[in-house]
């Protein structure tokens, strides 16, 4: 029998984004600060007068319903006026890393059928040249920053046009994501999943957050974890947020310490910075209460380690980009600190054993921890599925439940534990790297006669991608060669960052490589 979420249903509204985050600011809240960026100030009335500009914009320039506008900007206030304006403008926001090269820009703008980018150069080029490549005319391309950026756009005077949306069936974002099967897809995510998990996140979240909320804003907006669930639950809580357009733990520390930071978003590379660097004992961090981390798995001891030197509590929160983010949640310390802790309200989940013919349910044990399984999640966050790919969607949503790729166990409480990963996607520092990517990558050099990627456990305690290559006979290839080149044909955080030439790559019958092998073949080295 499936497991629900132990906390009471809440009522999800059926809303626009826009309507759910700005549709009743009380007075109370008007002029009460929303973000912060760079020392300016933006209150909740600015903010949503600025959204409500740049739709007009928008729509003045032909965006309406059905079109795709292309998002390229780091945290600002300019990233949340430009992708709440987008909603406003009835249109759909498919949101592009900041680290991307201009080959992943015009990738993207292609799959998503964008009409529009908006960029800017504060991160360079790549967004320009690759709508160039993509074939985007010169005023499909618009600059959110300069003599000619957001600031004009918002003095053009253009009325935001009525809305015409349907929450629940309208597509509101395409961020891109590997999935479970390492294949780049856009994932269409309706208004109501992204408001479902605002509310269900807020409902769990209240001992912790709220309007009082002085929160840091470290991690990318772009990504589903910083859009959702800190631009807008904060948002939509009505909380202060500071943001980062890049991190840097000392900016991070000083922006806690100056403004008596309650709240902070963050991930296990940054923890490991809390955790270990000499320089966080320079600053007064007393004021934090809290910090979430997401994106990756946070290991217990390194959880440990950041709440005994700040003082602070460390929660946990589980998700991936086809759920909007969050599924399960670890707020405080009923739960473990390896556990993810619990299904978030309206949510439904189960374990299932992916070995069996019958695809059965493992069940939940009355002492101790379950056998492993895949876990699959249902409820009203979960994706409407892949953009133009029937047939993933079809793999990775069985009559509703999702299959996260994801081994799990849950033990007697009812907490969960993920343990493994079924699929094969590396996560670094929280991105999603596709092995099948850079083995694409490595094959076009000509001194590589085969390759293979898999994740391995760097000195950081961080997961990386790592090469196996079988080099071409007198090639004279090297590591440094094999790392340079893929350096040049990918964006930062897909680098290879380790490699080892062997006589050749294990693989199956059928061909396809054998990842478990490789895996094995680390291990066995301790």
């Amino acid at each position: 029998m499936p497991q629900r979420s132990p906390n009471p249903d809440v009522v999800i509204p059926d809303q626009s984004i826009f309507d759910y985050i700005f549709g009743d600011i009380a007075p109370e809240f008007a002029d009460k600060t929303a973000i912060v960026d760079s020392g300016a100030a933006t209150t909740y009335s600015e903010l949503k007068s600025m959204v409500e500009a740049f739709a007009g914009a928008l729509a003045h320039r032909g965006i309406g319903k059905g079109d795709v506008v292309a998002l390229h900007c780091p945290n600002s206030t300019t990233f949340a006026v430009a992708f709440h304006g987008i909603l406003r403008a009835n249109a759909t926001v498919t949101t592009v890393a900041t680290l991307a090269t201009a080959e992943d820009v015009a990738k993207q703008l292609r799959a998503s059928g964008a009409k529009m980018i908006l960029t800017t150069s504060a991160i360079g080029w790549a967004g320009t040249h690759g709508a160039e490549q993509a074939g985007f005319a010169e005023d499909a391309i618009i600059g959110l920053t300069g003599v000619h950026g957001i600031a004009e756009l918002l003095a053009e005077g253009h009325a935001a046009p009525e809305q015409d949306v349907d929450p629940s069936r309208g597509i509101a974002v395409i961020p891109f994501s590997s999935g479970t099967t390492g294949v780049p897809k856009g994932v269409m995510l309706s208004h109501t999943n992204l408001v479902a998990n605002m509310a269900q996140l807020e409902d769990l979240t209240t001992p912790i957050l709220g309007s009082r909320t002085i929160a840091i804003t470290p991690l990318p907006f772009f990504h589903i974890y910083g859009m959702n669930a800190l631009l807008n639950l904060l948002l939509r809580l009505r909380a202060t947020q500071y943001t980062m357009a890049k991190f840097d733990l000392g900016d991070f520390l000083e922006l806690i310490e100056d403004h008596k930071a309650t709240f902070a978003f963050i991930a296990p590379p940054i923890a490991v910075g809390l955790a270990k660097h000499p320089a966080v004992a320079d600053y007064d961090v007393s004021s934090l209460e809290t910090m979430l981390s997401g994106a990756a798995s946070l290991q217990a001891d390194l959880a440990q380690q950041v709440e005994d030197r700040l003082g602070c509590v460390m929660a946990q929160g589980y998700g991936m980009t086809e759920m909007s983010p969050v599924s399960h949640l670890r707020v405080g310390h009923d739960s473990p600190l390896d556990s993810i802790g619990r299904a978030v309200c309206n949510t439904e989940f189960k374990i299932v054993d992916v070995a069996s013919e019958d695809l059965r349910e493992i069940p939940q044990p009355s002492r101790g921890r379950s056998l492993q399984g895949e876990l699959w999640v249902r409820g009203p966050q979960v994706m409407l599925g892949y953009l133009n790919n029937e047939e993933a969607t079809a793999e990775t949503i069985v009559d509703g439940w999702l299959r996260t790729g994801d081994m799990a166990e849950i033990d007697a409480k009812g907490d969960v534990f993920i343990v493994d990963r079924l699929k094969e996607l590396i996560k670094y520092k929280g991105y999603q790297v596709a092995p099948a990517e850079l083995e694409a990558v490595m094959l076009e050099h000509p001194g590589i006669a085969d390759a293979a990627c898999s994740g391995i456990i760097g000195r950081d305690g961080e997961e990386i991608p790592k090469a196996y290559v079988v080099p071409q006979p007198d090639s004279g290839l090297t590591e440094e060669d094999v790392i340079e080149f893929v350096e040049q044909r990918v964006a930062p955080y897909k680098k290879v960052r380790a490699v080892e030439f062997l006589e050749a790559i294990p693989k199956s019958a059928t061909g396809k490589i054998l990842r478990k092998d490789l895996k094995a073949m680390e291990a066995a080295r301790g």
